[in-house]
Formats: C-alpha cells, structure tokens, sequence
C-alpha cells in the first residue's frame, strides 16, 4: 500500500469535486518548458506516480503529438485521473493504469518509451525502494529515450535551504526511512543503468530536474 504521508498538498482544496494539488498547478509551467527543449514531436510517454493527474492533463494538451500514459499505484489517485482525464477528452491521454514504480520488474512491462517522466517522488520513498525505481527506469525506454526526473535533491550530501532541512526532518520523523536523495547517487544508478545525464536544470523552489538519455 502507498505511505500515508502528511505532505504540503494532503490537505488541499478539491477542483470541481477532484482532488488538486497546489504544487503541481505551480511546478507544470517549468516543467512543461524543460519537456519542451527535449521531448521528441511524436512518441510515447510513461509518466510515472500521476497522483491527481494535473500534469497528465497539461502535459498531454502542450504536446499533442505525443501519447501520455499516466500510471498510479492508489486506486483513489487511479480513479482521480480517470475522472479529470474523461473531463479533459484529450485523444492523446491515455487511461491510467496500476503501475508500481518501486516494484521489479515493470521496467520491460513498459518497454518501448520514448520517454518517461517523474515529478516529486524520490524523496518521499525509500533508498532500496528507489534504486529498483532508478534500475527499472531505463528499461522501459527505446534507444534514444530519455528519463526527466524533477523534485528536491541532496548536493554532495548537503540540503542547502532551511526549508528543505525542515522538510526533510518533517518526512524523516514520519518515517525514518525515506528522504530527499543525494543528486550524485541518483545519477550513478541512471548511469548504472546505462542512460548518460545531459541536463541538470536548477527549477524554482530550488528543486532540479534530471534529464537522463539511452543511447540510440
């Protein structure tokens, strides 16, 4: 089952009867630009824990040459992107489907992307739970994909604001297990992997994203 965290967004304020998280109404601009200099015209796309599906739909509205396939692990979040997908009617977005991106083995289930995408998870799992993430990752992608990987981030084991020790220290009292992870280790497993990093955009919030490609 997902942990059942107490996070910025857990007590957020519904949108048309759906939940809506603030952050991902705020971070989609910045992240679509990043997905913009990068994304191919047309492919497939896997976008890894959707949560309430705000991205999915911007994301597959600013690029409708690509398929964009959400995925979930809670079947609350399941039933949330579908219904705000059935409202958006993009011919693009795809039904989500369970996927539990900490779990081995789903990598070459999902084979053949050109691209995959996670928003704001790494930190809130555990290390053994995203090294299986990070090795599964690069098996879903088609030679020439590539991996963008946002969210908050170690930098050489350092957490360099005082609200992101605070929030660190808030996930890590809830479970001592999960944490923000150290960039550096994060682009060893992706490397392990056999993508190559060709980007580290510094994002607001000082978050960063990590652009991971296969080669061709």
């Amino acid at each position: 089952m997902p942990r059942k965290l107490d996070l910025p967004d857990s007590h957020a304020a519904r949108e048309d009867g759906l939940p809506f998280a603030p952050s991902a109404a705020r971070n989609a601009q910045p992240i679509g630009e990043v997905l913009a200099r990068r994304l191919p015209a047309q492919g497939r796309v896997l976008e890894l824990a959707s949560g309430t599906g705000q991205h999915a739909i911007a994301f597959a509205a600013r690029f409708p040459g690509l398929i964009w396939q959400p995925s979930e692990l809670a079947e609350a979040n399941l039933a949330t992107i579908r219904a705000r997908a059935a409202r958006a009617d993009l011919p693009n977005l795809r039904a989500p489907i369970p996927l539990n991106a900490c779990a081995p083995g789903w990598g070459a289930a999902q084979a053949g992307q050109d691209a995959v995408v996670l928003v704001n998870l790494l930190h809130l799992i555990s290390e053994p739970e995203a090294a299986i993430l990070l090795a599964e990752a690069p098996r879903t992608l088609a030679p020439g994909g590539q991996a963008f990987l946002y969210g908050p981030f170690r930098r050489d084991g350092v957490l360099l604001t005082p609200g992101d020790r605070a929030f660190d220290a808030h996930l890590r009292a809830q479970d001592p297990g999960i944490g923000y992870k150290d960039v550096a280790w994060v682009t060893d497993r992706l490397t392990t992997g056999g993508l190559h990093v060709i980007e580290r955009a510094e994002m607001p919030a000082d978050n960063l994203m990590l652009v991971a490609r296969r080669p061709q």
